[in-house]
């Protein structure tokens, strides 16, 4: 079952190709809501176990997949993001075939990501799912794309280029007979090898979460891409620096791990701090939930980097649902863009007009900011709990963002929401038909998870335990 979750939203990217027009929103829909059923039975039935088979034999590669605890909820929230995109994009992108089908093409490539337990086959997924990502940029993106593009693409194969190094050198310098997680940890590098393997895969990840300096293709990536925010929502799936350093990273290079961790919990620590000051600065509603985003990696890093069970938990906790709140919110964004024609911070006036789309704009600024009862607390508070335990100044250092994201998330609301509306501004209609779901079924995920947050702490628990014992984490 696991394999057919995996691969059967890239078949249905391809079934699309030879679809009629007239079909295509359905069948995309089909498949997505499938993908998501599919996992949904997974976790059912306590996860998928690790099957492995040689793929690659004269190389040591193998292809070595499960879904469990960390990557099983991340699946999760990836399947589910999927669906609302899908159901969006069909709603409002005219002739969406190319976009349905890079949406799902993509989703193979992130479920992938987080099912690998196989070196080289986690880099063949995170190279599969940036394609689809440069794709709808260049096919869907604004005037000024090919800079951001071109921004993108470099930052990300840089980063690529040193993991691929950073993989083949844990492989030769351990003397492990295959690139299968479990096989490298057995093999560990000892010395200083095991530090600059290291740093070459940390580089990857941090363009991926991303940290500071490393970031900068983020804003402009959100900021060029199609205003419905559809592909937006795929970036922030993308995030996947901190599932790598967490799953791959702590276990493979756990010296270096320690000797590293107070200049790395102190550069996710400024990278949190940075990135809600600068939203604050911004008038453009994808830039500043783009740093908003930021800002939140910031968190996950810095309960990674911890070596902490409370904060890797939060951690874990917080990547996964900051995707479904973010990822509704450049929805949101869409929405007001086509309705008003801008995602100014200042049009004014638009909950007068449309109270439900300004309603559930707050409710979702409410997850982000982490107000207690919505999911983005559980992982915000465990972080800095946890973090505080081994650095509290860089806890408080990190613990300013929050009254920061208030400040910018409240006032950039006022601003678009409150204010008067403009002499001549055109009439805002309200959400209708499958906005409704578009919007409701991630916030009402934002509120469940905060009220009620055991599901995902019982898988999310025994993995974080299971990855800090075999580095001595406390």
């Amino acid at each position: 079952m696991i394999h057919l979750m995996i691969f059967l939203p890239l078949l249905g990217s391809l079934l699309l190709l030879a679809t009629p027009r007239r079909w295509r929103e359905e069948v995309a829909g089909f498949i997505s809501a499938l993908t998501l059923g599919l996992g949904l039975l997974i976790w059912r039935g306590g996860g998928a176990e690790l099957f492995s088979v040689n793929w690659v034999p004269a190389l040591g590669v193998t292809y070595s997949v499960a879904l469990d605890g960390v990557s099983l909820t991340l699946a999760l929230v990836t399947a589910l993001m999927s669906f609302v995109a899908v159901l969006y994009a069909a709603r409002r992108i005219e002739n969406p075939g190319t976009m349905l089908s890079l949406v799902l093409a993509m989703e193979t490539g992130l479920l992938g990501i987080f099912a690998a337990r196989d070196l080289v086959l986690f880099y063949v997924f995170f190279e599969d799912a940036l394609l689809p990502a440069l794709l709808m940029l260049a096919i869907y993106g604004k005037p000024n794309r090919m800079r951001a593009l071109v921004k993108f693409a470099a930052y990300t194969l840089f980063g690529s280029l040193l993991m691929l190094l950073s993989i083949i050198g844990v492989k030769y310098y351990g003397g492990s007979p295959t690139f299968a997680l479990a096989d490298l940890v057995q093999h560990p590098v000892k010395g200083a090898a095991q530090t600059w393997l290291y740093l070459g895969f940390l580089a990857a990840m941090a363009v991926k979460l991303p940290l500071w300096p490393l970031h900068a293709w983020l804003p402009d990536f959100h900021e060029q891409n199609h205003d419905s925010g559809v592909p937006d929502v795929m970036g922030t799936l993308y995030k996947v620096g901190g599932y790598g350093l967490f799953q791959f990273g702590l276990p493979l290079f756990p010296d270096a791990s320690m000797e590293l961790r107070p200049i790395l919990m102190g550069l996710a620590a400024f990278t949190a701090l940075y990135a809600a000051w600068i939203a604050f600065r911004q008038t453009d509603w994808k830039r500043l939930i783009a740093y908003a985003g930021l800002s939140h990696m910031g968190f996950v890093a810095l309960g990674v980097f911890s070596l902490n069970e409370t904060a890797t938990i939060g951690a874990m906790y917080l990547l996964a649902f900051q995707n479904v709140y973010t990822g509704a919110l450049f929805l949101a964004v869409g929405m007001l863009q086509e309705r008003v024609g801008s995602i100014s911070t200042r049009v004014g006036g638009v909950m007068t007009q449309a109270g439900a789309l300004g309603g559930m704009t707050m409710a979702l600024w409410f997850a982000s900011i982490a107000v207690p009862g919505l999911a983005g607390f559980v992982g915000e508070f465990s972080v800095l709990l946890g973090a505080y335990q081994v650095q509290p100044w860089l806890a408080f250092i990190a613990g300013l963002s929050t009254i920061a994201a208030a400040a910018y998330a409240l006032t950039a609301f006022q601003t678009t929401f409150w204010q008067g509306r403009p002499l001549g501004g055109v009439r805002v209609a309200d959400l209708r038909h499958t906005e409704w779901l578009v919007l409701g079924l991630p916030l009402a995920v934002a509120l469940f998870f905060g009220v009620y947050s055991a599901p995902a702490l019982n898988l999310i628990q025994p993995a974080v335990r299971g990855v800090l014992a075999t580095l001595g984490g406390s």
